[in-house]
């Protein structure tokens, strides 16, 4: 009996041994190469995914928003306007052709076609465009109100027309044959000497309190305004999106975070700072737009140039290890955001293009933010994790739960921009996995 305990002890002992040098180890593996696991695909996009992604988002926007005007009453297409003077709608459609969310998708579908060479991404906006100058051109109600761009006619805030206005002058400056130039005089002329601004000239908004200041409206006025600079060479167009840039900044940036506030309000004596992010995207994406018009010899160049790679500075401090951004930047217990994580991705891969940044430094982050947002463009290329429209608020409960809508605008174009940008990254550097890790490849 003793024996048998022997040899049953020496046999658990030697399966014991043989197990412990049958696993994994720092002797006979090199365990800084285990594969780690990613919650997000970690590498280098392969830029036919980038593109697939981008038809995907194509193809689905281009099936569900209108493309012509119809009878309101017996639901067929109009071809004269000049013939109607009453019941022109557009067609069903599940996005509206006239919001500042849709001048971002127009402008991210011309940066799509143009970083991928396909034309159907450009005849997108261009036919939608020539829907919308020919109704201002042709169509002439009974009552004005009733026509389906009254907003671009009539803008009563800067969300009317800003976003859909830069659209327009940088599809002219693409080649755009329609006559579009009175909807964007019409605009600019909203923006530059009607909207509502503080004594100092800041755009600003009379809710939810008195003498607002938005965040967002830095995107809603001031690459309207960059544009009509590059377009006409008036320079008081310069000069207002610089001022705007910095006034915002002055009083909203918070420079040991990196990043700004969603709201100020005049009047208050202290300033809640609520870091929305998507208000942030729209901050980032302003400066980067600003900077590709703004003539190098303006006096505001410099100082918008170190506003913006401060702000960036900021933001990849914040970034998440799956590669988003959280919905209040600093704040990693609310929910990881789409539409700010594609901004970001977009801007700061801009900057790294135009050579506003470092590139060795930012461009994994940009790499590792497109990977994230490739991952909510389902199947049917409708974009997940939006939030949806926000106002203003000052407490926290407000940011942590606004829904997420697949239908929430906000997305599309955002994600388009990502896209194309990054595809202009990677055709014009390499990448590669050097020791885990995603670098620069420099060349030697």
């Amino acid at each position: 009996m003793k024996i048998l305990k022997t040899n049953i002890l020496a046999l658990l002992c030697i399966g014991f041994f043989t197990s412990v040098n049958a696993q994994t180890n720092d002797v006979t593996t090199p365990l800084h190469l285990l594969k780690p696991e990613y919650p997000t695909p970690y590498g280098v996009p392969q830029k036919e995914n980038v593109k697939a992604v981008l038809d995907r988002v194509y193809t689905f926007l281009n099936q569900n928003t209108a493309s012509k005007v119809i009878d309101a009453t017996t639901k067929q297409e109009i071809k004269d306007l000049k013939k109607v003077k009453e019941n022109v709608i557009f067609e069903p459609g599940a996005f509206r052709l006239t919001s500042y969310e849709w001048g971002v998708t127009y402008a991210g579908m011309l940066l799509a076609s143009e970083a991928t060479g396909e034309k159907y991404f450009a005849d997108y906006t261009n036919s939608r465009l020539k829907l919308l100058s020919d109704l201002a051109e042709n169509y002439k109600p009974k009552n004005e109100k009733d026509t389906p761009i009254h907003s671009l006619l009539h803008p009563r805030a800067l969300d009317d027309g800003g976003a859909v206005c830069a659209a327009f002058i940088k599809a002219k400056r693409n080649g755009f044959k329609g006559d579009i130039d009175p909807l964007i005089n019409n605009l600019v002329t909203y923006i530059s000497e009607k909207e509502f601004r503080l004594k100092d000239g800041t755009l600003a908004r009379n809710r939810p309190q008195d003498n607002t200041l938005w965040l967002d409206d830095m995107f809603m006025g001031v690459p309207a305004l960059a544009q009509m600079g590059s377009y006409t060479g008036d320079t008081k167009y310069f000069d207002d999106a610089v001022k705007q840039v910095n006034q915002f900044s002055e009083r909203m940036f918070n420079k040991e975070k990196g990043i700004y506030m969603h709201g100020w309000v005049q009047s208050m004596s202290v300033h809640p700072q609520f870091h929305w992010a998507r208000a942030n995207g729209w901050a980032v994406m302003t400066m980067v737009e600003l900077l590709e018009v703004l003539p190098k010899n303006h006096p505001g160049y410099a100082g918008v140039l170190a506003q913006l790679q401060a702000h960036i500075n900021g933001l990849v401090k914040y970034q998440d290890g799956t590669g988003f951004w959280h919905q209040l930047i600093d704040k990693n217990d609310t929910y990881l955001e789409t539409s700010a994580t594609a901004i970001y991705t977009y801007s700061i891969a801009r900057a790294i293009n135009r050579g506003y940044i470092d590139k060795m430094a930012f461009a994994p982050a940009v790499l590792l933010g497109w990977n994230a947002v490739a991952t909510k463009v389902n199947p049917k290329g409708q974009v997940e994790g939006t939030c949806v429209g926000t106002g203003m608020g000052f407490d926290p409960a407000f940011y942590y739960y606004r829904p997420v809508n697949l239908f929430a605008a906000h997305g599309y174009g955002p994600v388009l921009l990502a896209g194309s940008e990054v595809l202009l990254l990677l055709k014009n550097n390499e990448f590669e996995i050097n020791d885990s890790s995603l670098q620069l490849k420099v060349k030697k």
